[in-house]
């Protein structure tokens, strides 16, 4: 990874595929990337899901590109007539592309030449200036063109390419979590959560509710941060919160 002098260094995500949005499949990246950005101090920001569209792809991905440090993009860069990604990020960066002597070597290393058809060609497909993400699982490549790193949507292989990206990342100061067990509704410390987030502006806090058979229902508060000692402050004050509120309840 690469440290940076920033405390904050954020991303996005585009995950595209028209099977997504219908729900044929169900998407398995977005949890991976986030858990994977949050513990090396990346903060997740924005989610999009797009079609199999140039038009929607590139709106996207220049939109978030302009607004933050890292764009990751899983989907469509497959073999097939609809496996477009590629294209579009080389028109959302107003570059060529063309079938690529690296990738194709590292196709080689798992496809026979005589079986490197047109369709298989097209995952050599890299724009202009980009660099090769490696796949361990495929061989068939991702690749990184300025702020935005293209990669597949095939969950393990995505995860393969990810492994393989982030030693290469800016990163910033990692944020820390608390986790609380309130054994109230969320309803009964809504006002002193507020208070609570308002005198410790450094702390992010939510309060998450769930539901069981036995004890009805409950919350869950946490508390994120990038200092350890206000968070370990924050975490008092709020234990001591919640204590009063079970008393009082």
């Amino acid at each position: 990874m690469v440290s940076s002098d920033r405390e904050s260094v954020t991303a996005a995500l585009v995950v595209i595929g028209d099977e997504v949005l219908s729900g044929r499949t169900k998407d398995r990246n977005i949890g991976f990337v986030a858990e994977r950005m949050t513990e090396i101090g990346v903060e997740l920001r924005e989610v999009r899901v797009v079609s199999d569209d140039t038009d929607a792809i590139v709106e996207a991905v220049n939109a978030l590109r302009a607004r933050y440090d890292h764009v990751f993009t899983t989907g469509g860069i497959g073999p097939t007539h609809d496996d477009i990604t590629a294209d579009s990020i080389a028109q959302a960066f107003g570059v060529p592309i063309d079938v690529d002597p690296r990738a194709v070597a590292l196709l080689k290393e798992r496809i026979a030449e005589a079986d490197l058809n047109e369709a298989r060609l097209r995952m050599a497909r890299i724009p202009q200036g980009a660099d090769l993400i490696p796949n361990e699982v495929s061989k068939a490549p991702g690749f990184s063109i300025g702020n935005v790193h293209v990669m597949a949507g095939v969950p393990t292989i995505m995860q393969a390419m990810l492994w393989a990206l982030i030693p290469k990342l800016e990163t910033g100061v990692r944020i820390m979590s608390r986790s609380l067990s309130a054994g109230v509704k969320e309803g009964d410390l809504a006002g002193p959560l507020r208070a609570l987030d308002e005198a410790y502006p450094t702390v992010a806090m939510g309060s998450y509710p769930s539901w069981d058979e036995e004890t009805g229902f409950t919350t869950t508060v946490v508390l994120r941060g990038r200092d350890a000692a206000v968070l370990d402050e924050a975490e008092n004050k709020a234990r001591e919160m919640l204590e009063s509120i079970a008393v009082t309840g």
